[in-house]
């Protein structure tokens, strides 16, 4: 049976581990890890799941502005191969975005592939500029209030 709940300081390092294993070498040199640089992760929507203790997937989510607009950035979401095709990181995606509407926040982006992200709602984000080296293609966002990305635009930086 899963336990998810808020990732806490306890549960850093085994995250960490997960994300070494899921992503590629140098994972931690993408655009979206500068914008992570400093910026304390938004604790309440930062997820993780655990079978018998082990950790089997997470999700964090980090506050960023796009012009003067303020978004959350989603990212990274990793599942244990041992519980991958299962839906978990379906379903991280799904409960954490209504924590999120729950707690106010407007809208969500992320770095993605649309084809996977868009049966959550994501589509691409015109004039939303990421920092360099990132393909717009892959730049996605999510509106959690009718409307949310409406008239945002510029480039995205770390949340002051």
């Amino acid at each position: 049976m899963l336990d998810v709940r808020p990732e806490g300081p306890e549960d850093h390092w085994e995250v960490e581990a997960l994300y070494d294993l899921c992503f590629a070498p140098g994972r931690e040199a993408l655009s979206s890890y500068r914008l992570r640089d400093g910026v304390p992760p938004v604790a309440d929507l930062c997820l993780v799941a655990r079978e018998d203790g082990i950790v089997a997937g997470a999700i964090r989510y980090w506050p960023v502005c796009v012009g003067p607009a303020r978004a959350l950035l989603l990212g990274p979401v990793a599942v244990h191969p041992t519980h991958q095709g299962e839906g978990l990181g379906a379903w991280l995606i799904r409960d954490s975005v209504e924590r999120a509407r729950a707690a106010g926040w407007l809208r969500v982006m992320l770095v993605g592939d649309a084809p996977y992200y868009g049966r959550f709602g994501f589509a691409r984000l015109q004039g939303v500029l990421m920092p360099p080296p990132t393909n717009p293609e892959r730049v996605l966002g999510l509106a959690l209030q009718p409307g949310a990305w409406e008239g945002v635009h510029g480039e995205v930086t770390r949340a002051a």
